[in-house]
């Protein structure tokens, strides 16, 4: 039996996507005063892209659009 040569076999193989807003590192002690309606200062300014992640690999950079009530990327950047 001959092994396919394209990238066919492939294409179907589901991978985990991921967007990162932002991150920051606070102290543990803040962390434990989480509570609903707390707020998360982010280390990114507003109007900077996001990171699109594939598999945890970085891939794209780009906009967060609304879609339907849905959030979305519009991609401005590939890595």
């Amino acid at each position: 039996m001959s092994e396919p040569t394209n990238i066919d076999i492939i294409l179907d193989i589901p991978v985990a996507v991921s967007v990162q807003l932002g991150s920051c590192q606070l102290p543990m002690r803040d962390i434990l005063n989480f509570a609903v309606g707390s707020v998360v200062q982010l280390d990114k300014i507003a109007d900077s892209p996001v990171d699109l992640h594939v598999n945890s690999k970085l891939i794209a950079r780009g906009e967060v659009v609304v879609i339907e009530n849905h959030f979305g990327i519009k991609i401005t950047e590939l890595t």
